[in-house]
Formats: structure tokens, sequence, C-alpha cells
């Protein structure tokens, strides 16, 4: 898919320096850049690479100022990394509205119901009594239960497993093998030892905008709904719990978990390999560090937490500077046993 520099200034609300008749037909880093890419500078230490590039085109800052020439033809808009952002989408979405129709053997169940200029793939399932939306990509192999919901211009990825009664917004993209709506972790101990298996009778409920990656699993609530608010990004290989909520924009990364009822804020990050316990509070814009682990609720907004017990990053920064220094610490304290032992004798 081809565009033209002035085409592209004009979908990110940008002005160009430069010949905007030039074609463009792939995106690349700045520094790997080749004729007919375009490429965009939002870190000044990426600066130098600018002078070298080969890309036809670079998305720059309003407030970028060359230091030499530039054979580059140049995009100034607000957020330079935020245009390309949009350009990527803008690029993915028109490549996604290829796929129409619908590929056989798929099947459709009794009273369900799908939207106009949507796709359903090959082996694809959709149960009973469903409300699928205007524009929905359902790629192959994929399988949505009974009373499943899902809003216009929501691509579904191949493999997706959406059972009984999920509700699902618009604009979402949930991508290959996810899992919405399994059972939750919920079993009752008994006397002799065994544990008896609670029924999961819940739903999930996914709102606009949201981003779910490969391999992340969203287990239905035992009782009401488990809950992702709207634009929320989840990555890979993500464990939410039955009964969880997320607060909207929020950013999860790979191989976080999150256990049962547990509460997260709006605008949190949670990093990659972060665990949250069960039954606990994370407050709005809380930032969690990479395989920390939170134990209890944090109702002060605004934290930035590390460690496991996650505390204070400051705070954990200052002790793991102290543990570098132990073995230090340890010779002095036996150097002064060796002295107290010497004037002793």
């Amino acid at each position: 898919m081809k565009f033209t520099v002035s085409e592209i200034a004009k979908m990110l609300d940008g002005t160009t320096v430069g010949d905007d008749t030039v074609t463009i037909d792939s995106a690349a880093k700045i520094e790997e850049g080749q004729p007919g890419c375009i490429s965009f500078l939002a870190n000044s230490k990426y600066e130098p690479y600018i002078y070298t590039t080969q890309s036809s085109a670079v998305i720059v800052n309003k407030d970028f100022t060359p230091k030499q020439d530039i054979s580059a033809t140049l995009i100034y808009v607000d957020n330079a990394y935020t245009a390309f952002t949009i350009l990527l989408e803008e690029y993915q979405k028109r490549i996604a509205t290829g796929k129409s129709g619908i590929e056989q053997p798929s099947f459709l169940g009794e009273n369900s119901q799908m939207g106009e200029n949507g796709y359903r793939g090959a082996f694809s399932y959709i149960g009973r009594n469903c409300k699928i939306g205007n524009g929905v990509k359902i790629y192959p192999n994929t399988y949505l239960g009974d009373f499943v919901e899902i809003g216009d211009n929501t691509i579904i990825h191949p493999g997706v497993r959406i059972y009984d009664n999920t509700v699902i917004g618009k604009n979402c993209c949930i991508f290959a093998n996810t899992v919405i709506g399994s059972d939750g972790f919920g079993f009752a101990p008994q006397t002799d030892g065994s544990y008896k298996t609670i029924p999961q009778l819940g739903n999930v409920i996914i709102e606009d905008n949201v981003s779910i990656g490969s391999n992340t699993t969203i287990d239905c609530a035992t009782m009401g709904s488990t809950i992702i608010r709207k634009g929320v990004k989840i990555d890979n290989l993500v464990q939410i719990a039955h009964n969880v909520e997320i607060g909207q924009n929020t950013v999860i990364a790979a191989q976080a978990g999150i256990s049962g009822s547990s509460r997260i804020g709006e605008q949190c990050v949670i990093a990659g390999q972060v665990g949250i316990s069960g039954h606990i509070t994370l407050a709005n814009n809380t930032k969690v560090g990479a395989q920390s682990g939170i134990g209890k609720s944090i109702k002060k907004e605004g934290l930035s937490l590390s460690g496991s017990p996650a505390r204070d990053l400051t705070e954990h920064l200052r002790a793991m500077a102290s543990t570098r220094r132990l073995p230090e610490l340890e010779e002095r304290l036996k150097q002064l046993e060796r002295k107290r032992e010497a004037s002793e004798h």
C-alpha cells in the first residue's frame, strides 16, 4: 500500500519541508531506513541518524531544528511518536479492510446476527444468540460461545476462544489464542482434604478500544462480571483472574498475573512478571516495576513501586544499593572483630 508524503501529512495534521510528492510504501527505524520508507524522530539521542538516513521521509516534532542538511522530506507534527503510531494504525486498518465476506466452512448459530462489512474466516464458530457489530473481523479457527456480543470494528485474531455471555466493545483487538471467559480458579477445600469446584456463573465485559495480546487469559466472574475498562492495553501471556476489574487506560506487560477480585485503578502501569494478590486495590496512576509482588492494597495515587514485597521505588533502590555493599560491610566487620580480639590479648 502506497501513500504520498502530502497524503501522510494531511492524515497527521502536519506540515512538510521538502518534496511532498515522494511515494512511501513502508516504515522503518530511522537508522535502518531505505528509499520509500518513512521513519520518525522522537528521542534526541537518535538525532544523528536523521542526517544519514536513507528514508524518504521522517516525522519530527514541531520544535525540531536541523543542525545539518537533511535529504529526507520532513513532516512536522505536535508529537512525532504519537503521529507515527497513528500512521501505523491507519496502515493496519487499511490492510484489515481487505478481509471481507464469509469463508467456508464456518458456522453461525441460531438467532445470531452479524453486521455489515464483516469477515468470518474459515473454521470459525459462532454460537447461538450472538450479536456481532458492523465491520467486525473474525479470523479462522475462532470460537464464540452463546450470547456473545461484539461491538463495531473489533478484530478477533485466529484461534481466539470467547466463552458464553462475554461482552466486547467497539474497536477492540484480541490477538491469537487468547481465551476470554473460561472458569476462574475457584475450589472450596473439604474436610477430607479434597477440593470441591465452585461453579463460575458470571461473565467478562471488555469495554471499547481495548487491546489484548496473544495467549492471554481472562477468567469469567464467579458471580457478576470480570471487567476490563475502556482503553486498557494488555500484553501477551497475562493472567487476569475472576472478578478482577481493570481501570481505564491501564497498561499491563507480559507474564503479569492478577489474582481474583482485585481492583486495578485507572492509568496504572504494570510491568512484566508482576504478581498481584487477590482482593486488593491498586490506586489510580500506580506504576509497578518488573517482577514486583503486590501483597496489600495501595491506596495512595501516583506511587512508583518495585521489589517483592513491593515498596516505594526510591526506598527499594536505596535498599538494593545497600545490598550491593554487604560484602564490603562484612569485611569491615571482620576487621573490627579481629582488632577487638587482638586488644583483648
